[in-house]
């Protein structure tokens, strides 16, 4: 029989046109595969065949595991210190090996064995189509709809097939078999049955790659779209910059009459796109992205990431847009946090601003309101602007003479000082549980204590609007993090519940 399995390997070499090693260690595998059918348990066996007799061997293996990780799978894994009871100089991801019985090939016999060899090679030739395709360096996938998957689209392009989500498409697309279909190539999933490429055109990728295409400029290097932000099938937004001040970065991407960007549009089932001229200057760069809108003001908030954009009556509307929608896009094409406020909201906001800084001018530096006004007016915002600021510039102050201004300075020095000794001690009080909660950094930990937050069950009962207030984070960011100092609770009730 081995020299028969022998036989067998080369004639398949030959006809698949394969390597013999291939073949080889796909009927190892398959003598594996048969010899795990004799255990209980998810048992992990290697057979090795030698090459020129046929004769092989079985041997049962353990992997070996760090002791903190546990034993996963006890059947075929062994922890690190039982393995040097056995091995001195073992080491972890080393496998312990043992002898075991060699299943007959006559047991599975040859046509089983046929079929998973076969299988191997089948494996082996998409994997190599993937690799010829992927080797062409495209970044759109072009192809027509073979059949659906489970609510998912499969698109082929010659021999190799796309996995197209509907997550992934454009809302109220509808694609039928034949269809053609262009799409962003976003990852190769190997694990993945059949449509190992899985595609988007809904990612802002697939509109930056068709601008590329519409726009020659874009490939000579002559044009750059910096980002781009999508609500797919509806609203888009994208940032252009050029180092050639003889283009115009707008005009090119719209083209004559406006063909490039209809282009674009057309492929993208009717999605509006702004273009906007990117720039190195926050300020200017959000200002565009809110287009159409006019911007009367704008204040940066370097600390939160954030931007308070004032707008008149008029274009309250046309700023915030349908649904928050141009915001949302110009605030995910910019980075920036972005505010919409009336003059009067930004004035009703300054006004209280400006009163939390007299409180605490008056109360830290022992001051009455009209030194304090004072401050506020020459544009101190906090102590340590007052402690640190260059002596000159606040000797400039009119009203203040040199011994007025070391005082103030001394002051708030010491109420610095103060502060951090009550900050420290604040900190100090956290409980490790809530430090050592994912997530967790030094400066939310102090932002939490200040609040009044020292365990993970404070911040657990906190609600999102109540922990962005305190850390300044998003909504997201900050239901994120509440989740998952509840989760021990969730866990106790399933504990609870299983019991």
């Amino acid at each position: 029989m081995n020299r028969e399995m022998l036989m067998l390997i080369d004639a398949i070499s030959r006809e698949k046109n394969v390597e013999r090693d291939l073949v080889l260690g796909a009927v190892e595998l398959a003598l594996a595969s048969a010899t795990k059918k004799l255990y209980k348990g998810e048992v992990d066996i290697r057979v090795a065949m030698d090459p020129d007799t046929g004769a092989y061997e079985t041997f049962r293996r353990w992997l070996v595991v760090p002791d903190s990780a546990g034993l996963q799978n006890p059947d075929a894994e062994e922890l690190l210190t039982d393995a040097r009871d056995e091995l001195a100089d073992i080491e972890e991801g080393d496998y312990i090996e043992k002898p075991v019985e060699s299943v007959p090939i006559g047991r599975i016999g040859a046509m089983a064995a046929k079929q998973v060899i076969l299988q191997k090679i089948r494996d082996a030739e998409r994997e190599m189509l993937l690799n010829d395709f992927m080797s062409r360096g495209d970044k759109v996938f072009v192809g027509t709809v073979k059949r659906m998957d489970k609510g998912d689209l499969i698109v082929e392009s010659g021999r190799v097939e796309g996995r197209l989500r509907r997550s992934e498409t454009i809302p109220k697309e509808n694609f039928r078999t034949g269809d053609r279909v262009r799409a962003m190539i976003m990852e190769v999933d190997l694990t993945l049955r059949g449509a190992p490429i899985l595609l988007s055109r809904s990612a802002p990728e697939f509109m930056i790659e068709l601008f590329r295409q519409e726009v020659p400029e874009i490939e000579q290097g002559l044009l750059e779209i910096k980002t781009c932000a999508r609500d797919a099938g509806s609203r888009a937004k994208i940032a252009v910059h050029t180092h050639d001040k003889r283009i115009d970065p707008i005009g090119t991407c719209v083209g004559v009459r406006g063909s490039r960007v209809n282009g674009v549009t057309n492929e993208l089932a009717g999605e509006r796109v702004d273009i906007v001229l990117w720039s190195e200057d926050p300020a200017q760069f959000v200002i565009g992205a809110l287009a159409p809108a006019n911007v009367v003001s704008i204040v940066v908030d370097e600390e939160r990431h954030a931007m308070d954009v004032v707008v008149d009556e008029e274009n309250l509307a046309i700023a915030i847009g349908r649904g928050g929608q141009n915001v949302r896009l110009a605030s995910e094409l910019t980075g920036w946090r972005i505010n919409i406020m009336t003059a009067d909201e930004s004035a009703q906001k300054q006004a209280e601003e400006s009163d939390g800084i007299r409180k605490i001018f008056m109360a830290k530096l022992d001051v009455d309101q009209e030194i304090a006004d004072i401050l506020i007016e020459e544009g101190f915002t906090s102590l340590e602007e007052v402690a640190y600021v260059p002596l000159q510039e606040m000797l400039e102050i009119e009203s203040f003479d040199e011994d007025t201004v070391n005082e103030l300075r001394t002051r708030a020095k010491d109420a610095l000082l103060t502060m951090e000794i009550a900050h420290e001690e604040s900190v100090e009080s956290v409980s490790q549980d809530l430090r050592d909660l994912e997530g967790m950094t030094p400066e939310l930990i102090g932002k939490l204590a200040e609040a009044g937050v020292h365990t993970r069950d404070d911040l657990a009962d906190l609600a999102t609007d109540e922990l962005t207030e305190i850390t300044g984070q998003t909504p997201e960011e900050a239901t994120a993090l509440i989740m998952t100092a509840r989760a021990h609770w969730f866990a106790n009730d399933d504990a609870q519940a299983s019991s």
